[in-house]
């Protein structure tokens, strides 16, 4: 079995991390493959080591001396190397790099956090250091050159063996830096991951799983401790986010599970992302439930609208002209709903709705505000019929005033709008009737699309 280790800034923070890194890996010798972000916070008040490094881009670019912020992050990789009696040459290495600063890009400047935590970790670890931008390989574009990439990794597989890698950069095919987006080192695991057919993709972070809602909002919510890529996505753009989104992808592609496991806590059993379920297993009926507030919507009502081709077209291409992006459609016969951001529209609501009128000519448009959109998210709730109408249930018996309703057309999640006011309460109402509580029995050989 062969397991790629991504481990996230908070578990390379300073040297004590180091050590739990190092437990963690010496304990399951399928960890063969180890990649590391740059060193993250220390303490709730401390700086990560890349936030420091793009605040010496700007002191660059605004020619203020940035010695004293240099020498801040060098003395960070200076006491992790002392810490745990490493050899590896930081401060002549970051010496050369202060020398050097100007004449490079600011993408390469950034990706030196990576680099110096990934120096340090390889030589900890005993294996071999492999730099991602001898073997990450983007186009032009920005996107990943799966193929090149794919063939560079295998030959350094073959040439190394195991090894430690940094994430969060790569090059372009001129052997320039080039840089994922933020939180792109979990990319980098999943990457590495596919391409030497890894059979567990391990992202190590500084919680232990998905949640299955807000812990601000719901006292101690369970664990997820199995949750399809879907059911991810679905959570995550509510907000429910502990790895990179884009990082699902090329595993997914070619069926490799990703565990969420926490470095501080490795005992526990985290969070399996997997489309497949165990033969006979029990699951909740509810995966999790996520929200968002204030958001807003354009109610807009015209008689026979449904016949009109190219209405709800017209309508949207209004909000495309103001540069708003679409949430939800809720849609009926005479009717459709428009939900987007309140942030979005706050300085032209009232332009958008007098070009709808212009455009569309509705019998009425109505705006409502003040609009909180909650998830309820589960792969298992169309296996029990009547499920959507004991949410409601619920929710109404409780005084909750349901202004929105809408589906997946996966039928793995509910979208509801309700109030900001009613926001919490709703939540924890849904959490404590069917989340913690409602179980459903996978079938036999159960795939999970």
């Amino acid at each position: 079995m062969i397991k790629v280790a991504k481990f996230g800034g908070s578990s390379v923070a300073d040297a004590e991390q180091f050590k739990k890194v190092k437990g963690i890996v010496d304990a399951d010798p399928d960890r063969r493959f180890v990649v590391v972000s740059a060193s993250g916070r220390r303490f709730a008040q401390d700086n990560k080591v890349t936030d420091l490094l793009l605040l010496v881009n700007a002191h660059i670019e605004y020619h203020v001396d940035c010695t004293a912020l240099l020498h801040e992050i060098e003395r960070r990789y200076v006491d992790i190397k002392e810490a745990l009696g490493l050899s590896f040459p930081v401060r002549e290495r970051f010496d050369d790099f202060i020398d050097s600063i100007h004449a490079h890009s600011p993408e390469f400047v950034v990706s030196r956090g990576e680099w110096f935590t990934a120096q340090l970790m390889a030589e900890y670890l005993e294996k071999p250091f492999l730099d991602a931008r001898d073997v990450i390989v983007f186009h032009h574009d920005g996107t990943v050159d799966l193929e090149r990439t794919q063939l560079r990794i295998r030959d350094a597989v073959q040439r190394l063996g195991d090894f430690v890698m940094p994430g969060f950069y790569g090059s372009t095919v001129d052997g320039s830096i080039k840089l994922f987006q933020r939180g792109g080192g979990d990319i980098s695991g999943a990457i590495l991951a596919r391409c030497i057919d890894a059979n567990l993709y391990e992202n190590w972070t500084d919680v232990s799983g998905f949640l299955s809602a807000d812990p601000r909002v719901v006292d101690d919510p369970r664990t997820i401790h199995r949750i399809t890529f879907d059911e991810m996505r679905e959570l995550s753009y509510m907000g429910a986010s502990v790895l990179q989104e884009d990082s699902i992808f090329p595993v997914r592609e070619v069926g490799i599970p990703i565990q969420i496991k926490n470095t501080n806590l490795p005992e526990k059993r985290g969070t399996t992302i997997s489309e497949v379920a165990k033969d006979g297993a029990r699951e909740h009926l509810i995966t999790g439930i996520a929200g968002k507030k204030d958001f807003l919507a354009v109610h807009v009502q015209k008689a026979h609208m449904s016949s009109k081709v190219g209405f709800v077209r017209r309508a949207l291409s209004v909000f495309e002209r103001y540069g708003v992006s679409v949430e939800h459609i809720p849609t009926g016969v005479d009717s459709f709903g428009v939900v987007v951001s309140a942030a979005d529209v706050k300085d032209n609501i009232y332009a958008i709705v007098h070009d709808l009128q212009k455009e569309l000519e509705p019998d009425s448009i109505n705006v409502v505000d003040q609009l909180a959109l909650i998830s309820v998210v589960g792969r298992n709730m169309s296996r029990r019929a009547g499920t959507s109408g004991r949410v409601f249930g619920v929710l109404g018996e409780a005084g909750i005033n349901i202004r929105m309703i809408t589906q997946s057309s996966q039928e793995i999640s509910i979208i509801m709008g309700v109030s900001n006011a009613d926001f919490e309460r709703a939540i924890r109402c849904i959490y404590d009737n069917f989340v913690d509580t409602e179980m459903v029995d996978m079938p036999r050989q159960a795939t999970l699309a």
